[in-house]
């Protein structure tokens, strides 16, 4: 897991109450993980060894069991050196790299812009801030999944809980998580990130139909 937002020294998850919170933030943490860094072997094991083998082709029919089942397959398939090239080759760059993984670039049309101010004003709110040995900035999809994570599952109520959740993601990753899977989709032959986009997009999806009925 990347520890990219802390609270004062670090962050710390504590319990959390109910097995779909807790199934939800460990699934903001994984895909933070997998877009802030490519999985090492040991992940990419625990990830294949989530579906017994035998049973990779009986997926359930929900849509996120799909998506989940085709991560699975990639994870078993290729190794954590393959993953580390195709994330170098699209998500690193000295120039522009393919994929950029910022907010701000798709809610203002470049880095650095407003929506970076305003998720950085939300986060002090929260009394959160980026670590130390981060260099991403606060707008990158893994941090914003790191702090979603920590709402879900962290200790402090008055900061982790349901309406801060939904305020958070309409605000910071609702407007453009869309496009940015659909820009990793469109790179054609980046093969290991698209089931780890459609996963990104169909998770967030349900996110976002579950906070419109509160």
């Amino acid at each position: 897991m990347s520890e990219q937002i802390k609270e004062g020294a670090s962050t710390e998850v504590g319990d959390v109450g109910l097995p779909e919170d807790l199934a939800r933030a460990d699934l903001y943490g994984l895909i933070a993980r997998l877009l802030h860094q490519p999985p090492d072997q040991e992940l990419l094991d625990q990830i294949a060894a989530s579906i017994p083998d035998g049973q990779e082709g009986q997926a359930e029919a929900a849509p996120l069991a799909k998506v989940w089942h085709s991560v699975v397959e990639v994870a078993k398939n290729n190794p954590a050196k393959a993953w580390h090239e195709e994330f170098d080759r699209n998500f690193i760059s000295v120039g522009r790299p393919n994929v950029i993984l910022n907010g701000s670039f798709y809610m203002a049309g470049h880095l650095n812009e407003r929506p970076l101010v305003e998720i950085r004003r939300s986060l002090e709110g929260f009394g959160l801030e980026s670590a130390e040995e981060v260099t991403e900035t606060e707008d990158h999809i893994s941090a914003l999944c790191e702090v979603m994570r920590y709402l879900i599952a962290g200790d402090d109520i008055e900061i982790s809980n349901l309406t801060n959740q939904r305020i958070f993601f309409n605000d910071h990753i609702r407007p453009w998580y869309d496009v940015l899977c659909d820009a990793i989709e469109g790179i054609p032959n980046m093969h290991l990130y698209h089931p780890v986009a459609a996963l990104t997009r169909e998770f967030l999806a349900i996110e976002g139909q579950s906070f419109d009925m509160i």
